[in-house]
């Protein structure tokens, strides 16, 4: 379950709160009876609305990069929010967008390569362009050479890569958002934790071991 509280329909008083629950849940009170219309838990949404104002600025969001007056195909824009879920390790990014891609027409070959798009023959030039750009925000923090962004320009104008980079690091935003407060389908312990010796064991320093002198006959 997720680190905050989610909140049900009952206490809900803000319209945007309201107008998302009804469609996204139908007359369910999400919180006793999770599950949206698009095969996630819904607890994004449950969580986010004990901050009406918060809620309403990433429906917006959400909005903002599918209205029609972006220009940036996309098909570039989802590659750049499904390799930003990637990157940051969120397993709810990434698989919502996995199925954007496909909506949008994406080979199953594609799809599986963005989690290792360098390796992979799969992408065009400007989709690695893309991808590389994607990398340098989520995983450089924006650092990002002069020379990858000679290869971006190559392909895409101004207000294109405003476009991309906006929306690009929106999704890095919202995957930091949701493996912190482990919502969706981020609700995953850390898999990096000690594994336990066996019984009896008192400790070994193979160093130490190895690098020890010969005993004397």
């Amino acid at each position: 379950m997720p680190r905050l509280r989610e909140i049900p329909r009952g206490e809900v008083t803000a319209p945007i709160v309201t107008m998302m629950y009804d469609h996204l849940f139908g007359e369910r009170d999400p919180v006793a009876e999770p599950g949206t219309t698009t095969g996630t838990p819904g607890d994004w949404w449950t969580v986010f609305a004990a901050a009406p104002d918060v809620f309403e600025h990433a429906v917006a969001g959400f909005g903002l990069y599918q209205s029609p007056k972006r220009v940036l195909d996309p098909v570039l824009r989802e590659l750049g929010q499904t390799r930003a879920g990637w990157a940051v390790g969120s397993q709810f990014v990434f698989s919502q967008h996995c199925k954007s891609c496909r909506l949008l027409g994406l080979s199953e070959a594609k799809i599986e390569a963005i989690a290792y798009w360098g390796a992979s023959d799969e992408f065009t030039e400007v989709e690695r362009a893309v991808l590389a750009y994607t990398d340098a925000l989520a995983l450089q923090g924006g650092r990002v050479h002069d020379g990858l962004f000679a290869a971006l320009r190559a392909h895409l104008s101004d207000v294109e890569i405003i476009e991309l980079t906006y929306i690009t690091t929106m999704y890095v935003m919202h995957a930091i958002m949701s493996r912190a407060l482990r919502t969706e389908w981020d609700d995953r312990d850390d898999p990096v934790v000690e594994v336990a010796s066996p019984e009896g064991f008192a400790g070994y320093d193979v160093g130490a071991g190895i690098s020890a002198p010969p005993a004397d006959d």
